[in-house]
């Protein structure tokens, strides 16, 4: 799309309780190339539905464009959120904005949770996409024909997603060299002293031994296992061929390494699991118990109070 004075617009959709962190790593970099190149390279306009100032999760608020009427003439339109699902379905007015922007060939991002309103709106069928980890179990469970990467972000031709957090640095030092050569880019990022620019593909998260506070590779394995498995769970002698040790062996790694039992630590991932849905997606808690590979809605209600002290229901309240 050829922009006027070739500038090129670039417009950020704004949900209720978006990440401010990750909506400033994405404009600030623009406003750098601006300041560094000496001339308006990129236009930044904040948008909503409506026009309605929106505020973020820290509390600040932001006016913005209506984004029915203005956005038509952006060169990439980004939809920015975090919160949850009562926040996402505030969204759902905009599904028709954005399908005919996609249409009229702006390039469509999402940041954060803003995956998930593509995904809604019908703008991720077929494409490779990317959505902050926390937000991913919820959109594979809304979602089932789509699979996100743990990517921390993706560029699909006219689709563009971040996990967000820092993340939107790196990728606006990928989309900035894209027009301006990699040299201009890298003196952006050292803008914001972001030495290390990370490579799209790279985790979003720690690495396993980070997380569990393990290095032995097969309890590792083990454990990234688990997260694999939370609907069907494995019984203990089928995990311990996965990993190769007798049943004795993974009992003693569990209790030398983690201080915890097999069946235990198992729970506990599951139920942690089901913690994220019941905050963050519709599924009603008989569907999440069954989600969670528990046998009935009561037994997931005994477990669940059991470690967090309190019921299922209170956590969704």
């Amino acid at each position: 799309m050829t922009e006027a004075k070739n500038v090129q617009k670039m417009g950020f959709v704004l949900i209720r309780n978006f990440a401010l962190m990750s909506y400033a790593s994405a404009i600030e970099p623009l406003r750098a190339a601006n300041l560094i190149a000496g001339r308006d390279l990129y236009q930044v306009t904040p948008l909503s539905f409506a026009g309605r100032s929106v505020v973020s999760s820290s509390g600040v608020a932001v006016d913005c464009d209506d984004a029915a009427a203005n956005a038509k003439h952006f060169h990439t339109v980004f939809v920015c959120a975090g919160g949850g699902p009562a926040d996402w379905e505030e969204a759902a007015p905009l599904y028709p904005v954005l399908r005919r922007l996609a249409r009229e060939g702006v390039r469509i991002g999402g940041i954060s949770s803003g995956a998930f309103i593509l995904a809604a709106a019908g703008l991720l069928n077929n494409r490779d996409f990317t959505i902050h980890w926390e937000h991913a179990p919820v959109l594979r469970e809304a979602f089932p024909d789509l699979s996100p990467r743990q990517a921390r972000y993706v560029l699909d031709g006219d689709r563009i997603t971040c996990g967000g957090g820092v993340a939107p640095l790196d990728m606006m030092h990928a989309l900035i060299s894209e027009r301006m050569g990699s040299h201009f880019a890298r003196r952006v990022s050292d803008w914001y002293l972001h030495t290390a620019v990370a490579d799209p593909a790279d985790p979003q998260r720690a690495s396993s031994a980070e997380r569990f506070g393990t290095t032995h590779p097969a309890l590792l394995a083990i454990l990234e296992k688990m997260e694999a498995t939370i609907e069907q769970p494995l019984e203990r002698a089928a995990m311990a061929r996965f990993a190769g040790v007798s049943p004795r062996h993974l009992d003693r790694l569990f209790a030398q390494h983690l201080r915890s039992g097999f069946l235990e630590t198992y729970r506990q991932t599951r139920l942690r699991h089901a913690r994220r849905l019941l905050e963050q997606s519709p599924l009603s808690i008989s569907e999440i118990a069954f989600a969670t590979g528990f046998s009935s809605p009561a037994h997931f209600s005994r477990a669940f109070k059991a470690l967090f002290n309190r019921t299922p229901g209170e956590c969704r309240r």
